[in-house]
C-alpha cells in the first residue's frame, strides 16, 4: 500500500489506523512516501512507523509531484517483493473500506481501478464545475487514447507485480494527476487486463486540495503526446 503525502499531518495517522485492519496477510506493508512536508507529516510518519512495524517511510528531499512519488514507491515495493501494489490518496478521498473490493478483483484482472464512473460509483461534496472537469478529463483522455476505461483519472488502483515489472517506469513522464492517465494507458497498451470496480469518491477530510491550474494544463497537453507515441 503506497500513500504519497505532502502536508497531510491531520490525515496520515487516521488513514494508517483505518487501513491496518484491512491488510490481513502477514507480509502486507504500508509505505508512506513523503515529499519533505513542511507541516511535519514526515515526522509523524516516522513515529507511526516506530510504533507499527508494518509501516515504512520513504523520505524525499522536496516536493516533485505525485507521479515521481508513486514511481519511487513502486520501485521500493517491487524491491521489497510485493505481489500486489495498491496506490491511494492519503486524505480519505479514497475510502479504505473499498480496499477489500480492489484486492478481491485483483484475482480477476491485472489492474483494478476504483472507479467513480461505472454503475454504482459516484462523487460526493463536489460542485458542478469540479465534477465537469473530472468527468470531462476522463472522457477527453478516453477518446484521444482510445482506452476503454471510464475513470481514466482515477487514483485508487491495485497493480499486479508483473504489470509494474513490464512497464518501463523510467519512461513515465507525467508528474501531476495526468500520471494516472499515463499509467492506465501504458497498462492497456501492454495488453494487460483492466477492471473497474465502483467507489464513491469524497472530498478530503483535512488540509487543502493539491489541484492547480498547472496540473490541469499538464494533463491537457500530455494526453495528445501519448497518442502520438502510440502511433
Amino acid at each position: 500500500m503506497i500513500l504519497p503525502t505532502y502536508n497531510e499531518a491531520g490525515n496520515i495517522g487516521p488513514m494508517v489506523e483505518a487501513l491496518d485492519p484491512k491488510l490481513t496477510h502477514e507480509g502486507d506493508r504500508i509505505l508512506i512516501v513523503d515529499d519533505n512536508s513542511p507541516d511535519g507529516t514526515g515526522l509523524i510518519a516516522d513515529e507511526i512507523s516506530t510504533a507499527n512495524p508494518r509501516v515504512e517511510v520513504l523520505h524525499r528531499a522536496r516536493k516533485q509531484g505525485l507521479g515521481p512519488a508513486y514511481l519511487e514507491g513502486f520501485r521500493a515495493a517491487l524491491d521489497g517483493g510485493a505481489e500486489l501494489v495498491v496506490q491511494m490518496d492519503a486524505d480519505f478521498s479514497h475510502d479504505p473500506a473499498y480496499l477489500p473490493r480492489l484486492l478481491a478483483a485483483s484475482e480477476l484482472a491485472d489492474l483494478v481501478i476504483g472507479s467513480r464512473y461505472v454503475p454504482g460509483g459516484g462523487i460526493t461534496e463536489w460542485g458542478q464545475v469540479r465534477r465537469l472537469l473530472s468527468r470531462g478529463g476522463s472522457l477527453y483522455s478516453r477518446a484521444i487514447l482510445r482506452v476503454p476505461v471510464r475513470d481514466m483519472t482515477g487514483g485508487f488502483k491495485c497493480f499486479r507485480r508483473e504489470v509494474l515489472e513490464s512497464i518501463d517506469l523510467s519512461e513515465v513522464a507525467a508528474s501531476g494527476y495526468s500520471f494516472q492517465v499515463e499509467m492506465t494507458w501504458r497498462v492497456a497498451r501492454a495488453g494487460f487486463s483492466i477492471m473497474e470496480v465502483p467507489i464513491t469518491f469524497r472530498e478530503r477530510q483535512e488540509g487543502d486540495s493539491k489541484m492547480t491550474t498547472a496540473i490541469v494544463a499538464e494533463a491537457a497537453w500530455r494526453v495528445p503526446i501519448l497518442r502520438l507515441r502510440r502511433k
